[in-house]
């Protein structure tokens, strides 16, 4: 196995929570992470790193183990000035100042990522959720929109919508886009959560009482925990 895929296993197994952890408050960086999950993959950092040598990612390996995410900063850089059009290492930069909690940072290599590569719908997300992270979530919502554009079969990209609108407090248009998400990808356990999430916040009690049915032979404890939010009673849609 190469040594990109072993460090990215690794990689993995350090940060992926369990979902319930994740859904009840992980660090921004995590989120990131987790959220874009639209089959079952991590698409992750080193994972992404196929056009660079071996040599350079045991570096980025290294520097990750330690934790030194300056260090991986100007190593990105170092590397960006041989060539900027690289977006694997606007993906590195952006990755490390996520760990730094620089987020607005982070959104701008990510959107470097959306100039030059406008179809990949990763680097969308990563936009979005680094834009959640600074706690600017009208933003992500309109960073969205803008991907869904340009392709509206990306799992990820619904869900992240639907978790946008909800930072909102806009419970109707996020469980549309949650519905979207699942439609797209059934066994979305994190995506079933939020929709049944929204229909809590709503109010609409039977709706909710499908979704934690669906979500229970899906992920069993997610469904637990979406449980908990059960609302008391249904309130009249609005017409």
């Amino acid at each position: 196995m190469k040594l990109w895929r072993v460090i990215a296993l690794k990689v993995r197994a350090a940060i992926c929570v369990s979902a319930i952890s994740a859904l009840a408050g992980c660090t921004p960086a995590q989120q990131l992470l987790f959220s874009l999950i639209p089959d079952g993959t991590f698409p992750i950092l080193l994972s992404h790193l196929e056009k660079t040598s071996e040599t350079n990612r045991r570096r980025v390996a290294e520097l990750d183990a330690r934790g030194d995410w300056t260090g991986l900063v100007q190593f990105a850089e170092e590397n960006l000035a041989h060539d900027r059009s690289n977006t694997d290492w606007w993906m590195v930069k952006g990755y490390a100042y996520m760990q730094l909690g620089r987020h607005e940072q982070a959104a701008e290599c990510y959107a470097e990522i959306v100039r030059l590569r406008p179809d990949d719908m990763l680097g969308w997300n990563l936009l979005a959720e680094s834009q959640r992270a600074a706690r600017q979530p009208q933003r992500a919502a309109q960073t969205l929109n803008n991907a869904l554009l340009i392709r509206q079969d990306s799992p990820a990209t619904w869900y992240l919508l639907g978790e946008s609108y909800t930072d909102l407090g806009r419970y109707q248009p996020a469980a549309l886009a949650y519905r979207q998400a699942v439609r797209l990808n059934r066994e979305f356990a994190q995506a079933w959560y939020g929709l049944g999430r929204s229909y809590a916040r709503q109010g609409r009690q039977a709706d909710f009482e499908q979704i934690v049915h669906t979500l229970a032979s899906l992920n069993p404890p997610l469904a637990q925990q979406l449980a908990k939010e059960r609302p008391a009673r249904e309130v009249p849609r609005t017409p």
